[in-house]
């Protein structure tokens, strides 16, 4: 990865200097079509050792006709693979929170469409990964997946069900994504393969996301969230590294 760094920066000692990545995802219909929805995400942190670590991370969803109409924010103060989340979907009243606490539970709360409250806690394992860190997953486990085409195991929190299921990373290909990479995020559970479809995304070689394919978090209704190939176009890099 090509490196920029400002002359001034050249005075701090590496584990000082600041990062951040900005990408603009464009969500469109699995099949193809107008686009439903876009995401614009801020991810700040620190270069450390010479790899970038995750400290916040902002979202904001808009439409060309409406303007933002959810967002959301997560922090990973705790952990790079469960961070606490904020987010806010106001257009069917729903939010969700999840609170991560000292990385040793998850305490999830979670306001449906429906108005009704759901809570849950969830024990933390150093497998657990929740929402967004599951980016940060294929990066901790680039070299086992990517370079050396194995599979990893772990468990992914569903909140909207207050629990957690077992996935599998693994090397994958698939047509509709052209990316350097292609990883997939497939159920270990044969009932819930039925109701669950693999998640598919595409990396650059420099370990950022460039496609997600699957379900996402964004409401169609109010029984369904949308299911979408999101391509990401990147506006910014870290001055590190963000594989190992």
């Amino acid at each position: 990865m090509k490196t920029f760094v400002c002359m001034a920066a050249l005075a701090l000692p590496a584990s000082a200097l600041g990062s951040e990545i900005r990408f603009v995802g464009t969500a469109t219909p699995i099949d193809g079509g107008d686009a439903l929805y876009q995401e614009s995400h801020v991810v700040t942190g620190s270069c450390q050792q010479g790899q970038f670590n995750p400290e916040s991370h902002s979202v904001e969803y808009t439409r060309s006709n409406e303007g933002a109409f959810a967002t959301k924010d997560l922090s990973y103060t705790e952990s790079a693979l469960r961070p606490t989340v904020d987010f806010r979907q106001p257009g069917f009243s729903e939010t969700l929170d999840i609170n991560n606490r000292d990385d040793e539970t998850l305490e999830i709360i979670w306001q449906a469409p429906s108005g009704s409250t759901e809570e849950a806690t969830l024990n933390v394992s150093s497998s657990l990964v929740a929402d967004a860190g599951f980016d940060n997953f294929v990066r901790q486990n680039w070299k086992t997946v990517v370079e050396n085409g194995e599979s990893v195991e772990f468990e992914m929190v569903a909140p909207t069900r207050g629990d957690y299921y077992g996935f599998t990373l693994e090397p994958a290909s698939d047509d509709r994504i052209d990316a350097d990479h292609v990883v997939r995020i497939r159920t270990t559970s044969r009932l819930l393969g039925f109701l669950v479809d693999p998640i598919v995304l595409g990396y650059n070689s420099d370990g950022l996301l460039t496609d997600y394919l699957g379900l996402t978090n964004i409401r169609e209704n109010e029984d369904a969230n949308f299911t979408a190939h999101i391509r990401y176009d990147i506006e910014a890099m870290p001055e590190c590294e963000l594989t190992p």
